[in-house]
């Protein structure tokens, strides 16, 4: 992940890709987005476990919901 001042400065940044435009979002949303039980509940030793469970289910399916999506170019 890069992390870049302002929208300005990415689109001026040699390996920008204009279909990856919709995942440039505040720093804080990226925050969010990592705060979800998905990411938070790695360190279970039932991991693998817990995500085929209904809690992992739904944590992966709010996950999906919040994650951008790159346009096909």
């Amino acid at each position: 992940m890069n992390l870049f001042r302002s929208e300005e400065h990415a689109k001026r940044w040699d390996g920008y890709n204009a279909a990856m435009a919709d995942a440039l979002m505040p720093v804080t949303e990226w925050a969010d987005i990592f705060s979800n039980p998905f990411f938070k509940e790695r360190g279970r030793s039932d991991y693998i476990s817990w995500t085929r469970s209904e809690a992992g289910a739904a944590a992966f399916t709010e996950l999906r919901t919040r994650l951008p999506v790159s346009k096909e170019t």
